[in-house]
């Protein structure tokens, strides 16, 4: 008879039997070792963790490719950043010295990509000469799709040199020089985010954009004319249809170089006319705008296009000489409102405003959760919508449960599965079937159990990696993404002080414990972000410190958060921060994340937890602070720091504890712009909701100390996640965008008889 399976190994099951079928183990085993032995030329007595991984990844690699190229013949038939000394230092994360086992080369589709050189208008039509070439070289990555045999492609680009270097120069000693040339190409794709607060860096940030862009619409347009999988042969010439088989959906504006590079192919290398392609172009692509916050909004001077992008610049300044022409008829006179729409904005430096290019050039315009596109059409593109009302949608964000459930935190998954089975995995909506369990004892013995166990095991992982013993009952309150103001870790910050003073004043008092832990990155040129790091670091030092305080209260900064990290802390999480002022968070996705992985939310009214308090019921989420309304008032009537800093004396004590030095006794005024932004340049209005998260707080404590009741909010907000599946929000680009309709269709597997 069969040994039962512990709880555990069931648990288990879930994520094995769910997200891979495995048809034969012995193949997989008789694979493993073929590669170890052949691939990597190593056996087990001397091979490393490292050569397992790479082994595994090939055999899983070959088990995907017959289905990654099964499904590229069926479309076809069918047509890193660390701390130090409190600072974050960034540092090179060189991720592909040892090469990445699952990506494969096609140096077959290298694509030429141009920059500089000058724009001769000729009778047989526009050229751009004398320019500099890179090399755009293709890694294909397979993505798989859930238990279909479908494996979808994604493709990256590296820069290379035309040729390695100059040998001639090379040759006669100018191999500085020659080698130089190289490196200035390759550089395209070395560095992500460069830090673009210098000309250097703004240059960079173009060109990597551009590169991406026109290496892409090369290949789109190449497999547009070829009909046949793997063909070069060029079948369709009429480019008018290239709308009804691609669509282009600008993430943001940084891909919005592939509006004036369309325009460009199809007027200089395809030789339509201007309307034609432009048609065309605006049929193909849509845009997402990801942001309310004016300066995120991507601008480009004038002068750095005209040395870059010549023939780019020419194409867009005839696009919004038609646009605003097209305005003008419209409002005759306004001409305040044609320098608003315009896509030049004018001033010491003229520069190029890409989200009024990404909307003139898309047929389509959405933002990411309700409250933000609602936003976007009365404030930062009402001119916009006023004009083009039927562009504007709505395509609230969503993550895809596999990663986010079955995969990171299998023990949640499994105890869903028992009571609702496992269809959920597929169909999200369905966990409002949990309601019916919400009183259950079982359930909420299980699910307690399994935060718990995720708890002790993060526990560990943070002892052993962060040198830093916390207490696994304690309450783990976390707050990771970008640092930035307007997501307001200062306000969290603030919290964590006036929690230490309390527990200092009164260290007798049955306190519930917390470890409050905050992680993310700051851009590299974000002077206050870095600053607020080392707050978060210095604050650290004290705290943990205190003997008086004791494991009542811990606070860690998560350093070099990613999503490796973020499969490990979201499971363990019990309360999660979502404190931006209202209107400032496009949506957020983490809040989704920590919401159906059993963590509580602690919110403003602000981008998608507008809609997560629908869903799961706002009683079930610590909702606090004001809403879009209250701030728009206070911009007009006027926002003074210095009245709540002199009102509300825990808040007076926590900012004079941190402009006076006691968290920076080597120090005092390290964080004098902190504390002088605080008080008199904050955007974002911290002081303004401070009473009323330290009350939302208080109240996030008492409900702690229940743990039944705590659990029960829980499964209501497990209950209420169906909304926020990605499969819901893809199918609704695909439905109400790219004009198709998402299929559940299984393709047959390479070796099934069947086909």
């Amino acid at each position: 008879m069969p040994k039962p399976l512990t709880d555990q190994e069931k648990r288990k099951q879930i994520s094995v039997r769910g997200l891979a079928g495995v048809e034969n183990v012995s193949d997989l085993k008789t694979n493993f070792n073929r590669h170890l032995h052949f691939t990597l030329v190593k056996d087990r007595n001397v091979a490393t963790k490292r050569d397992y991984y790479f082994a595994l990844a090939n055999t899983v690699r070959d088990h995907l490719v017959g289905r990654w190229i099964r499904t590229q013949q069926h479309y076809y038939e069918k047509d890193p950043k660390k701390i130090v000394n409190g600072w974050q230092v960034e540092e090179a994360d060189d991720w592909l010295r040892y090469g990445n086992p699952w990506e494969k080369a096609r140096p077959e589709y290298m694509r030429p990509v141009h920059f500089y050189g000058r724009v001769e208008h000729t009778p047989e039509g526009v050229k751009w000469v004398d320019t500099q070439v890179v090399l755009a070289l293709p890694y294909d990555t397979p993505v798989p799709g859930y238990r279909n045999n479908v494996v979808n492609t994604m493709r990256l680009w590296s820069a290379k040199a035309p040729c390695d270097f100059n040998l001639k120069d090379f040759n006669v000693g100018g191999y500085i020089q020659a080698v130089l040339d190289r490196n200035l190409a390759e550089n395209i794709s070395r560095v992500l985010y460069p830090n673009d607060n210098f000309f250097e860096g703004k240059e960079l940030r173009l060109k990597q954009e551009y590169f991406v862009v026109a290496a892409t619409l090369q290949d789109i347009v190449r497999r547009f004319k070829s009909s046949k999988f793997g063909s070069t042969e060029v079948v369709r010439v009429d480019l008018s249809t290239l709308p009804d088989k691609v669509a282009i959906q600008l993430n943001d504006t940084h891909p919005a170089m592939a509006i004036p590079e369309l325009m460009r192919i199809l007027l200089d290398t395809e030789h339509q006319t201007w309307e034609k392609a432009w048609d065309i172009v605006t049929r193909t692509c849509a845009y997402t705008n990801h942001t309310v916050l004016p300066e995120a909004l991507e601008r480009w001077p004038i002068d750095l296009f005209q040395n870059l992008l010549p023939r780019h610049l020419e194409i867009i300044f005839e696009i919004n000489r038609r646009h605003l022409e097209r305005i003008a008829n419209l409002y005759p006179g306004d001409h305040d409102r044609l320098r608003r729409m315009s896509l030049v904005e004018e001033g010491d430096q003229k520069k190029i405003n890409m989200a009024h290019l990404c909307i003139v050039g898309s047929h389509a315009v959405n933002g990411v959760a309700r409250i933000h596109s609602d936003i976007i059409k009365a404030t930062l593109f009402k001119d916009f919508y006023e004009v083009d009302p039927h562009k504007f949608q709505n395509k609230t964000n969503g993550i895809t449960p596999r990663r986010w459930l079955v995969m990171c935190n299998p023990g949640l998954a499994e105890v869903i599965a028992e009571r609702i089975g496992e269809d959920y995995i597929r169909d999200l909506d369905q966990l409002k079937n949990l309601l019916e369990f919400v009183d259950d004892d079982s359930l909420i013995r299980d699910i307690a159990k399994i935060k718990q166990e995720n708890k002790l095991k993060f526990s560990a992982y943070l002892e052993e990696h962060y040198k830093v013993k916390i207490n696994p009952n304690s309450m783990f309150d976390v707050q990771v993404k970008r640092i930035h103001e307007y997501k307001r870790q200062l306000l969290n910050c603030l919290h964590i002080i006036t929690l230490y003073n309390r527990i200092k004043k009164e260290p007798n008092k049955n306190w519930t414990p917390r470890t409050i832990m905050i992680g993310g990155k700051a851009a590299p040129g974000y002077h206050t972000a870095k600053l607020i790091i080392r707050l978060i670091t210095a604050i650290g030092d004290i705290v943990n410190h205190d003997e008086v305080v004791g494991d009542r209260l811990k606070v860690i900064f998560l350093e070099n958060y990613k999503v490796t990290l973020a499969e490990k802390i979201i499971p363990a999480s019990d309360l999660s921060e979502q404190i931006s002022t209202a209107g400032t968070e496009a949506s957020g996705t983490g809040n989704m994340k920590f919401m159906l992985n059993g963590a509580l939310t602690i919110g403003t009214m602000d981008g998608a937890n507008v809609e997560m308090a629908e869903e799961a019921g706002e009683e079930n989420l610590f909702i606090f602070g004001m809403r879009v309304d209250d701030v728009d008032a206070m911009d007009k009537s006027g926002y003074d720091a210095m009245e709540y800093y002199n009102r509300i004396p825990e808040l007076k004590q926590a900012m004079d504890q941190i402009a006076g030095g006691y968290f920076s006794p080597d120090q005092h005024d390290l964080f004098k712009d902190i504390v002088n932004m605080l008080l008199h340049h904050d955007r974002f209005k911290v002081f303004a909701d401070y009473e009323a998260y330290i009350k939302c707080q208080d109240k996030v404590s008492a409900l702690y100390k229940n743990p039944k009741e705590w659990t029960k909010m829980v499964i209501h907000n497990i209950a209420g996640c169906g909304k926020f599946s990605s499969d819901r929000t893809i199918s609704q680009y695909a439905r109400e965008i790219w004009g198709m309709e998402p299929s559940l269709e299984r393709i047959p597997a390479p070796d099934d008889p069947r086909q």
